[in-house]
């Protein structure tokens, strides 16, 4: 990670009410799965989790202070924002308004261009985009541990997007007070060797999801009896997983990364009832990658909180790759990532 990408996220100057602050934000996907929470209201995670932010799918977000309004007016797309997207928005501004000592309400237009509810974290994306944008709108003075911290509270992945390349989110202290808990779960980002990987998704399906990944998360702590020897194992998967990434492995990190969300995975198919993400399509992609290594390209899956199947490969691979997924994902669209930027302000032009 360049010396700018690292500084991008580093403080929010404070910029007093009235203003318009502007963020841009790309989602990540973990290579070391985040699934369980110990903690509903503060968003703390039952394990730590790592991930590689990516350079497409941006979000962009709008915070403009509305002094005298007497509600919060929330765009998506540049249509209104209804139901629980709004309620959480929302609720998360109240937390700014909170801390930074202003009640003004705001407007907030988000142009999001990842599918959302597909598995794709748009969540991660958005959330980190409004955290940014908020603090800088409403005048908190924030650095970039306190900043991930904040966007967690929105949604448990906007904290890793915040850095850019590879990001650790730590899971935090799981005893003390709720103020000692919300301060030690925090992202940073996680050196890596020289790796030059890209990330091929498959969107295999891009409409929302039958059961939301907050509902699946519970669900899956609450009755899944491969739940808790996952979390247990996926702690060496992290420590397995630093010291591949510090040597530049990426062979060994893709094995890491495929065998802990096919882990995952299992835990919800054994919830009661089974929750199942993967569709005929997802196992058709698998299958793919399957194939790739017999033939001798270092590629591995890995799959979030939806159908859709994102491979690990070299950059120079990325070609093959791509063609060999898009032949098993039927019509399926397929996208080329590399690692991306952490968030950041957008100034008056744009940049």
């Amino acid at each position: 990670m360049g010396a700018e990408q690292q500084s991008t996220a580093v403080r929010v100057a404070p910029e007093g009410a009235g203003t318009v602050a502007t963020a841009v934000a790309h989602p990540n996907i973990a290579l070391i799965k985040y699934w369980g929470k110990r903690d509903e209201r503060l968003i703390l995670p039952r394990t730590d989790s790592l991930s590689m932010t990516l350079d497409i799918f941006p979000t962009t977000t709008s915070v403009r202070l509305a002094p005298g309004a007497e509600d919060d007016g929330v765009t998506l797309g540049g249509v209104p924002a209804e139901g629980e997207a709004r309620r959480r928005i929302v609720g998360f501004l109240d937390l700014v308004r909170e801390r930074a000592g202003v009640a003004d309400r705001a407007v907030v237009d988000t142009e999001n261009t990842v599918p959302t509810g597909a598995g794709l974290a748009s969540s991660a994306s958005g959330f980190a985009a409004l955290a940014v944008a908020a603090a800088a709108a409403y005048g908190l003075d924030l650095d970039a541990t306190a900043l991930s911290r904040l966007a967690r509270r929105g949604s448990g992945s906007a904290s890793r997007s915040l850095f850019g390349d590879f990001v650790v989110w730590h899971a935090g202290r799981e005893t003390g007070t709720d103020e000692e808990a919300d301060l030690s779960s925090y992202a940073e980002p996680v050196p890596a060797g020289p790796l030059d990987p890209a990330l091929v998704v498959a969107v295999v399906n891009a409409g929302p999801k039958d059961v939301s990944s907050r509902a699946a998360m519970r669900r899956t702590v609450d009755t899944s009896p491969l739940y808790e020897p996952w979390a247990a194992s996926s702690k060496d998967d992290l420590a397995d997983m630093r010291r591949a990434l510090g040597k530049g492995d990426l062979e060994a990190v893709g094995e890491i990364a495929e065998r802990n969300a096919l882990g995952m995975h299992a835990t919800m198919l054994a919830a009661r009832p089974a929750v199942r993400y993967m569709s005929p399509a997802s196992l058709t992609v698998l299958d793919s990658v399957l194939q790739l290594r017999r033939d001798g390209i270092a590629a591995y899956a890995t799959m979030d909180a939806g159908p859709n199947v994102k491979v690990l490969c070299r950059d120079a691979d990325a070609d093959r790759v791509a063609d060999a997924v898009r032949a098993a994902a039927r019509g399926g669209a397929v996208h080329t990532a590399r690692p991306g930027p952490g968030a950041r302000l957008l100034t008056g032009d744009g940049r």
